[in-house]
């Protein structure tokens, strides 16, 4: 048996000109994680991030919180989708109001909810770098080579790729139209460090749990 543990990174700097630094916040849900996982005797074989900044540095501060003497291996299959430019393509459908209220993280998320809507909906994939069937078939590779390491792999990256994830999961068998549903739900719920394993077996790969985050304090409880 092998066990794959996602990690979602710590929180970034929603607001500021570089999201892809973490908040003092974010390092200390890190650094707390890594010692919550090396308390229930969690050793890791490997430990893989996507190549974001966010990701390296969650997975940096979480093998110092854990003690563990081992190093980080990039994988920039577990990048996040470019979220940012996502929204962009998406404001054109927005009004002057949604637009002015896009640094309020209430006007956020409905800005967001509306462009992934967009963007999966799949009768603008031109438009996009990455479509979403691109970005589903590459966190379905990337899911496969963290599966089919021995032990117990550890992966850092963001609520996109994690929820994608589970949702291949949940249901292998969803539709073009099911998935986009089922990964929308997952991806608004995910909390910032938190903890989602994969069993591994001779029968394939099985959700096991989904964001897992009693490790947190309350005072450290975020979802960006």
């Amino acid at each position: 048996m092998g066990l794959v543990l996602l990690v979602r990174h710590g929180q970034a700097s929603f607001g500021a000109d570089d999201y892809d630094v973490l908040s003092e916040a974010g390092f200390e849900q890190s650094r707390v994680l890594g010692a919550s996982l090396a308390a229930t005797g969690i050793e890791p074989d490997a430990v893989l991030h996507g190549a974001m900044r966010r990701q390296r540095d969650t997975a940096s501060a979480m093998v110092e919180g854990g003690g563990w003497a081992l190093g980080t291996i990039v994988d920039e299959g577990w990048n996040e989708f470019d979220h940012l430019g996502v929204v962009a393509r998406g404001l054109e459908s927005l009004d002057d109001a949604d637009r002015a209220a896009l640094d309020d993280r209430r006007g956020f998320q409905r800005a967001f909810e509306a462009a992934t809507a967009r963007w999966y909906g799949g009768a603008h994939d031109a438009e996009y770098d990455e479509p979403w069937p691109a970005f589903v078939a590459r966190v379905d590779v990337a899911l496969a080579r963290a599966c089919g390491r021995d032990g117990t792999t550890v992966v850092v990256s963001s609520g996109g790729p994690i929820a994608v994830a589970c949702a291949m999961l949940v249901d292998p068998d969803a539709s073009a139209t099911e998935l986009p549903r089922l990964w929308r739900h997952l991806n608004t719920v995910t909390v910032n460090a938190a903890v989602t394993r994969i069993l591994v077996g001779s029968s394939g790969s099985r959700l096991l749990t989904f964001n897992e985050h009693a490790h947190l304090p309350r005072d450290l409880v975020t979802y960006r």
